[in-house]
């Protein structure tokens, strides 16, 4: 008896240590009471009422471990026995018409599983029914109990302990918070055969419990940081002492920056500002404007701002001074990106000032912007090919080829004369050559082209190359007589130049010429 008090004790201790793992300690007590149900060597007397029950009282401890399980420790005890129609002082007769009802004492305690159904997957946590599955072990014992008087320890071997697996299912419901009842149907499973007159070694003898109980639950739930709000409801279960929390358990934050009021330096920040983690409004660029209000978030630390977080741009040009190469910019003026006037050609002159604002890059200007024209003849100097000399736009600047010079090089077309098929000038065409020696001299801006051409008798290769020779020979009359040869080129075109047709004597006569083509 006594090993089996420590045993009890034992699993009670289980459990009170199992509860003290859950999230608020939730405990409940019950009281039952119910029939036992025989199934053995003499008979099966499971959900049969025909006979005055076997009534046991019960006694039961359960802890909460998660929404799905719980633990549970019970005692139960009552009467065990069978009825018999055929017990001969304590012996199993031939069918006869002797009846019996044997029984003794029995008590058992179990350790259990209690699988629940209203864990949120099957039905909802509140729900007031909840039904269960049951399964663990323990132990039952017997001792002998007296029928008319004798005793039936001559002829039931009703006493000693067997072990128990106890597997059963039941459903509970919650009245209140703290008050529901239950009915279990439990079917024990022994590892003995001799609780009845027959030991078979077949079956072992096995019982039934049915029983209705009422249960009550208590404790509160764990708050573990002492802020009125249970664990299991606060999303914020590690709140600092003393801290004043909202509903949900969490510190409050009055303007809503998600810096708890008792960590915010800047209590009174407006919504949706960005703050730190002192709750006070975010300045990335560190200028002293809170970047909610900055309208110019990412300023260079050191800059001087105005009131909007912006650098300030004294001459109001839309570069801020920091940036401004000329910070003294007249109003209204167009500026660059180092805040100084534009000078679209870059020739030096601002445009406000520029009366010729697309001078090509490079040209030297004057002071309104203008390209020079030293010679003043309207051709500016960096086109000018006599910048020196007063000319015509048509000569690119330079003075226009007198009507008397161009009347000498006409004259030339034909008068410059060579001997037949060579490169030898012949004296006939010399008083016309010094007359073009002459203009040279006259016209020290000058440079001549000498183009010479033939007709198209002979071979093309050929006639090319003689003109190349004869316009070399003229070069060299020129340079002989004082012209510097600098200011000479000499091409030959053979023939592919014709300015009549070549199949008349008169046509070849005036395509074969020399040319002459004043350049500046």
């Amino acid at each position: 008896m006594k090993k089996k008090s420590l045993l009890l004790v034992g699993l009670l201790s289980m459990v009170l240590f199992v509860g003290a793992q859950t999230a608020d300690q939730k405990v409940a007590v019950g009281l039952y009471a119910g029939k036992n149900e025989y199934e053995g060597d003499l008979g099966n007397a499971i959900f049969n009422y025909s006979q005055v029950p076997y009534v046991f009282g019960g006694v039961s401890i359960a802890t909460y471990i998660s929404p799905s399980f719980d633990l549970s420790l019970q005692g139960n005890y009552g009467d065990y026995g069978f009825f018999r129609n055929n017990l001969v002082n304590g012996t199993i007769s031939n069918e006869g018409n002797l009846s019996g009802r044997m029984f003794g004492t029995k008590y058992d305690g179990t350790l259990s599983l209690h699988y629940k159904f209203n864990n949120g997957y099957f039905l909802s946590k509140d729900a007031k029914l909840s039904p269960f599955l049951e399964a663990g072990f323990g132990l039952a014992g017997y001792s002998v109990k007296d029928q008319g008087g004798v005793s039936n320890a001559t002829r039931m071997n009703t006493t000693g302990t067997d072990f128990i697996v106890p597997l059963g299912a039941g459903f509970k419901y919650q009245f209140t918070k703290n008050f529901a009842l239950q009915y279990k149907f439990v079917y024990n499973i022994t590892n003995q055969d001799k609780r009845d007159f027959i030991v078979r070694d077949e079956n072992n003898e096995s019982f039934v419990e049915q029983s209705l109980g009422v249960i009550f639950s208590f404790g509160s739930p764990k708050d573990a940081d002492k802020d009125g709000v249970p664990d299991k409801l606060d999303k914020c279960p590690d709140t600092p002492k003393g801290v004043a929390v909202d509903a949900l358990g969490c510190p409050i934050d009055t303007d809503g920056d998600g810096v708890a009021d008792y960590l915010d330096k800047c209590a009174d920040t407006p919504a949706g500002a960005k703050v730190d983690a002192m709750g006070c409004p975010v300045d990335t660029d560190g200028d002293g404007v809170a970047d909610y209000l900055d309208k110019c978030p990412s300023t260079p630390a050191g800059v001087k701002v105005d009131a909007a977080g912006c650098p300030i741009d004294s001459d109001g040009d839309g570069v801020a001074d920091y940036l401004d190469k000329c910070p003294g910019t007249a109003k209204g003026t167009k500026v660059n990106a180092a805040g100084c006037p534009l000078d679209t050609d870059g020739d030096g002159v601002a445009d406000a000032q520029d009366k010729c604002s697309d001078t090509p890059k490079g040209v030297k200007v004057d002071a309104s912007g203008c390209p020079l024209d030293k010679d003043g003849d309207g051709v500016a100097d960096y086109l000018d090919k006599c910048p020196d000399v007063a000319g015509i736009a048509a000569n690119k600047g330079c003075p226009e080829v007198k009507a008397e010079t161009k009347k000498i090089f006409a004259q030339a077309l034909q008068g410059i004369q060579f001997e037949s098929g060579k490169n030898v000038i012949k004296k006939s065409s010399n008083s016309i050559l010094d007359k073009v020696v002459k203009v040279m001299k006259e016209n020290p801006s000058y440079n001549l082209e000498i183009n010479g051409h033939t007709d198209s008798q002979g071979a093309a290769a050929t006639n090319l190359e003689l003109s190349q020779k004869r316009s070399d020979a003229v070069q060299a009359y020129l340079t002989k007589g004082g012209v510097e040869a600098s200011r000479l080129s000499a091409k030959g075109f053979g023939e592919t130049m014709p300015v009549a047709d070549n199949a008349t004597a008169a046509g070849k006569a005036k395509n074969r010429r020399v040319e002459f083509k004043v350049n500046f």
